[in-house]
């Protein structure tokens, strides 16, 4: 029987958004040995993108990849199809339709591609690299300009029949409620939890509290970082936005855990820089909303990667896992 050398073995992460597109070359231990990045938006088409892509990475690969195997490629981005290797209708890409966007890139750079949503990926990295380490049952929420979830049970990520499973951001917490200014939909937790509700939050909250710190930021300064900096020096109108946020974050999650009655909720994004502000409501309302039998069960923690990071781990943990 061979003996596989591990540390010979290295995974090409990357991550797709709207705007920039950021890779590495990852070991088994999580270390990004390179890294760059290359503007999404600017390719009319897939085949023009990953041409791109493969002009930057490939004088990585020969630069750091000497002595080593690069094992395949693992690519998290918006609307990703973990079964096909496909995106289909990503709102926020330039490329419309449905994409072979795996079998693009195993053609383009010789090695087998696996994909899955970032929120998805995310989960992966955190139970490959982060806190969810060893945890067999979590759930993984991001909540950054939009809200992300991937879950977790015994030990797989859930990706249902058609590969879209756990859209958990896009779950009303509130019918008839806030309307979504994408999806249309009223009183997503996405509307509420996200940076972008919390902007809408606090816009809203201000025009009533004409004595609070927020008004002296103007329109367009108002968002989830103004908000914890008013927070932080004792703003009572900017704290109240947090715990409503809190609050509805919290129900959610009550809804979240009688569904999958998992080990940890796993926090990740720029929204819990919040701190207590945002989890010690979301806690509170999680165990009010909860039944006995699930009380006090459940922990909420924060992420342990870091944020710059982390969608290229997650993606590269896409290679690892069989």
């Amino acid at each position: 029987m061979s003996v596989v050398d591990l540390s010979k073995q290295v995974a090409l992460g990357i991550d797709i958004g709207g705007t920039n597109t950021k890779f590495g070359l990852v070991n088994h231990r999580g270390e990004i040995l390179a890294k760059g990045s290359l503007p999404t938006d600017e390719y009319a088409t897939p085949e023009e993108f990953i041409d791109a892509l493969h002009e930057k990475i490939q004088p990585l690969i020969e630069e750091h990849g000497t002595g080593k195997k690069i094992e395949g490629i693992g690519v998290g981005a918006p609307n990703a199809n973990y079964y096909s290797g496909t995106i289909e209708q990503a709102p926020n890409l330039p490329w419309k339709g449905v994409i072979q966007f795996a079998d693009l890139m195993s053609e383009k750079f010789g090695q087998p591609c696996k994909m899955t949503n970032d929120a998805n990926a995310a989960a992966l990295g955190e139970m490959m690299y982060g806190a969810a380490r060893g945890m067999k049952d979590f759930i993984m929420i991001t909540l950054g300009t939009g809200v992300g979830s991937g879950i977790v049970s015994a030990g797989h990520l859930i990706y249902g029949h058609d590969g879209f499973a756990g859209e958990l951001g896009h779950t009303i917490v509130k019918p008839g409620g806030r309307k979504h200014w994408s999806t249309g939909s009223e009183g997503s937790l996405e509307s509420y939890a996200s940076a972008t509700g919390i902007t809408i939050t606090a816009k809203k909250m201000r025009a009533e509290f004409p004595d609070s710190m927020l008004n002296q930021y103007p329109e367009d300064a108002i968002n989830s970082k103004t908000v914890h900096e008013c927070a932080v020096k004792g703003d009572p109108v900017a704290i109240e936005v947090f715990r409503y946020t809190g609050q509805k974050l919290g129900e959610a999650l009550a809804n979240f855990v009688m569904f999958s009655s998992p080990e940890a909720i796993l926090l990740f994004g720029g929204v819990i820089k919040a701190g207590d502000f945002i989890l010690k409501p979301a806690k509170l309302h999680m165990e009010r909303n909860l039944l006995p039998i699930f009380r006090n069960k459940v922990r909420l923690v924060f992420s342990e990667l870091d944020e710059a990071d982390a969608a290229i781990l997650g993606a590269s943990a896409l290679v690892w896992e069989k």
